[in-house]
């Protein structure tokens, strides 16, 4: 296993309590992708924040080993 420690726990809950402000993203070091989640909120008036919450749920379903290797090693921005 990385010696990375996972940010699964906490970028998940932002996800689902504050994701359409993109904090989700920014805490995983995504900037680029927390800006698009910004606009997506604002130009679809709050719709665009199903897609953190989903991705808060998909976060918190994977294992701490799984999270790491996919969006903090792999850099996966989206899903």
């Amino acid at each position: 296993m990385n010696n990375q420690e996972s940010k699964r726990i906490i970028a998940g809950v932002l996800a689902l309590l504050l994701g359409s402000i993109g904090v989700h993203k920014f805490v995983l070091g995504y900037t680029k992708e927390g800006i698009i989640q910004i606009v997506i909120s604002i130009v679809t008036c709050g719709i665009g924040g199903l897609i953190p919450f989903v991705e808060g749920i998909v976060y918190l379903v994977k294992s701490d080993e799984e999270f790491i290797q996919t969006y903090q090693v792999g850099h996966k921005g989206w899903f």
